[in-house]
């Protein structure tokens, strides 16, 4: 079957993306792309243990490989056999390893895209892809050319449909939750809260746990109801926090399964975050997003990462050594006016 333009005939496609969470959900709107542009075909797409909860219910994809994203005698025939009769095999991320698993395939077509300055990764992609697209997403030059807008990376990703031949671009993250992640959300969360998002970065030298501690009292202070995910790598810090932080309207909410922790979110007013997953999860649930970025690389990942099509703040978090207490009142303000515009889009 051919694009609505003629593009060329493509009965199987396999797409793949083995690196992080909120990278795939970014890639949701491309695989709809795929799928709009050719619709007939065989849609299938590789992914690792951690990431597959969100395709699960994708209904853009047809069949699921899933490997263990070590390199394994068995992952490399799972990913053989899926490419077996493929007509176009994409790798979704600009990474190495992506591309040599489009090469473990065979196919007569393999895409990808690669950074500009990457130059490893550009000839890696010459010699296991096809063809493939260049980014120009690149931190030198976006502080160097401020003038110079950086394509976000769903729009990064858009540009293989395009490069495939593909006619129908989609903009919309997908990332569906069952009806049992649902039902837990709404028994745990009070409709409209903010909810905190912990993750590493909230503990560097530049905001810590003390900081963190007074931005989860100050937001209890404000009588809204706030609930605390957290995943298991910031076990010791959530603990100290859950001690220090004893107000009655604080809900703590950690170790979630994926879809599970997207529908705590998705029940939520506004998520706070730094630059992980949660900013990507929330905007696929259409929740606004405040994120506080970090400093190096800030004009970068402000432009690559922003939240993708949801209200949001994008704030800087202030060098080493200086104090984070206007961080934190910013996070504050701003988290009660992406909850007041959530409580106007959900009403």
């Amino acid at each position: 079957m051919k694009t609505a333009d003629g593009a060329g005939e493509i009965r199987r496609i396999v797409l793949i993306r083995t690196d992080r969470v909120g990278d795939l959900v970014l890639s949701t709107p491309a695989i709809a792309s795929f799928r709009r542009s050719w619709p007939d075909a065989h849609v299938t797409i590789v992914v690792t243990d951690y990431t597959e909860p969100v395709v699960r219910h994708n209904p853009d994809v047809d069949s699921i490989v899933v490997i263990d994203n070590k390199g394994s005698r068995a992952g490399r025939e799972a990913i053989v056999a899926s490419g077996r009769d493929a007509d176009l095999v994409v790798a979704l991320a600009p990474r190495t390893p992506d591309y040599l698993y489009a090469a473990w395939t065979r196919a007569p077509r393999r895409i990808g895209y690669v950074y500009r300055r990457r130059y490893l990764s550009r000839l890696a992609a010459t010699v296991m892809l096809t063809d493939h697209c260049i980014s120009e997403a690149d931190p030198a030059i976006a502080d160097r050319h401020p003038e110079r807008p950086i394509a976000h990376e769903v729009q990064q990703v858009q540009a293989l449909v395009r490069l495939a031949g593909g006619s129908v671009i989609v903009d919309e993250l997908v990332l569906r939750v069952h009806d049992d992640d649902d039902a837990f959300a709404r028994s745990r969360v009070p409709d409209g809260s903010i909810a905190v998002n912990l993750a590493p970065r909230w503990f560097l030298p530049n905001f810590g746990i003390d900081a963190m501690i007074a931005l989860l009292r100050r937001l209890a202070s404000e009588r809204r109801d706030i609930v605390v995910t957290y995943g298991n790598d910031v076990p010791d810090a959530a603990a100290r926090l859950r001690d220090a932080v004893l107000a009655p309207n604080v809900t703590w909410l950690g170790d979630l399964p994926l879809l599970r922790w997207a529908a705590v979110l998705g029940r939520c007013g506004a998520v706070v975050t730094v630059d992980t997953g949660a900013t990507h999860v929330a905007s696929a649930m259409g929740i606004p997003v405040v994120v506080a970025f970090e400093r190096t690389y800030f004009r970068l990942s402000s432009q690559e990462w922003a939240p993708w099509r949801v209200p949001s703040v994008m704030l800087c978090k202030p060098p080493d050594g200086a104090k984070p207490d206007a961080l934190v009142e910013d996070l504050v303000a701003a988290a009660e006016e992406m909850a007041r515009v959530g409580a106007r889009l959900q009403s």
